[in-house]
């Protein structure tokens, strides 16, 4: 199911794996992602688990409809809380949920203000800054940036994603640390590096790391290790 880790002042964050669930291959077995092609009562009952594990009512989990961009909501009720790849809520009651097989997932809390946040930083998401949007709403609801504490999920690394040169010089136009080389010797692009500079330059001194590759991870989804693939969520709750 994934460990709960202790972000402080009564908030959790929790990574979900790919095992414990009923769906079939190959989305076996803990599938969360609606989108992904898997059977819908499946994902349902496997999103029923998942939360059950972690000690929370699913009905209290906020839902993105994810779509690679940088925009940021407010979130004010549980279920979906529109198309965005950013939300922020400062209920306590609500679980925020981001969904990912190789994209990297961004959890805060400034658990002292009480404004929780959840990010989806794809490519795309990465070279336009969605972590530092997600930072800019925390603040816009009373967060403090040198309050905020960030945990990032699991992703793609950079010895890992290889993309075409124009793809790199894009993606690091605004950051260059988003550049990589992979193992193979090619351009690439390391959305850890890049999403870590990008919570510093906007105030975040509290930045921890799941540190696992997805693709080098069998516990995890990872869309380029095989698509159709599966996804694994990413959830903060206050406990």
């Amino acid at each position: 199911m994934g460990n709960v880790i202790d972000l402080g002042h009564g908030v959790r964050a929790a990574v979900t794996e790919r095992h414990g669930g009923v769906s079939a291959p190959p989305y076996d077995s803990l599938n969360l992602g609606l989108g992904s092609g898997d059977v819908r009562e499946a994902v349902l009952a496997n999103r029923r688990t998942a939360a059950a594990g972690l000690g929370f009512d699913i009905d209290r989990v906020v839902w993105m409809n994810q779509v690679h961009s940088a925009d940021v909501l407010v979130a004010d009720a549980p279920g979906g809380a529109g198309t965005c790849d950013g939300v922020v809520t400062t209920r306590p009651d609500l679980v925020l949920a981001s969904m990912a097989a190789d994209c990297l997932p961004v959890l805060a809390a400034d658990g002292e203000a009480g404004v929780l946040g959840a990010a989806h930083s794809g490519r795309l998401g990465t070279a336009n800054g969605v972590a530092a949007n997600l930072v800019g709403s925390m603040v816009g609801q009373g967060a403090r940036a040198d309050r905020i504490t960030v945990f990032l999920g699991p992703a793609i690394c950079g010895k890992c994603y290889e993309v075409p040169p124009e793809v790199q010089a894009e993606t690091a136009r605004d950051t260059p640390e988003a550049a990589s080389t992979t193992r193979k010797g090619t351009t690439g692009v390391d959305m850890l590096a890049a999403v870590t500079a990008q919570l510093r330059r906007a105030g975040v001194t509290d930045v921890r790391a799941d540190g696992r590759c997805t693709l080098e991870s069998p516990e995890l989804f990872s869309h380029r290790g095989g698509a159709p693939t599966g996804r694994f969520a990413s959830f903060i709750w206050r406990s």
